[in-house]
């Protein structure tokens, strides 16, 4: 397993979680070895958004659990980090759309095809 820091927000998700930091860097190497069995990788965007992903599920399923009963119910991050994720594709997917529409027009403005 790639031996890395964690992430720096880990004690806040921890305290909102109402699961021991200890627990919370436990379940993070948890979630990177998985991210790292599934991905084959142990860098690049889709590592890490795994990573993170599978981190913020096995929390929240932590927080869940009836022996950590809380005042404060755990918040649920995974789908505002899926949603995050779809978005940015989404405006990933809307920008190459939109290169090879010019890159479409301008090759058809100068290089005319061959009339048959």
């Amino acid at each position: 397993m790639n031996n890395m820091n964690a992430p720096k927000i880990l004690p806040w998700i921890a305290r909102k979680a109402g699961i021991s930091d200890e627990l919370a860097l436990k379940l993070w190497r948890r979630a990177v070895s998985e991210a790292e069995y599934l991905t084959g990788q142990t860098e690049g965007s889709e590592y890490w958004g795994l990573a993170i992903e599978r981190f913020l599920d096995i929390v929240e399923g932590e927080a869940l659990l009836p022996l950590t009963t809380q005042l404060h119910p755990a918040p649920q991050l995974s789908w505002m980090w899926r949603h995050q994720t779809r978005m940015s594709l989404l405006s990933l997917m809307a920008a190459q759309n939109t290169y090879r529409f010019w890159q479409s027009t301008w090759g058809n403005l100068y290089n005319p095809q061959k009339a048959a």
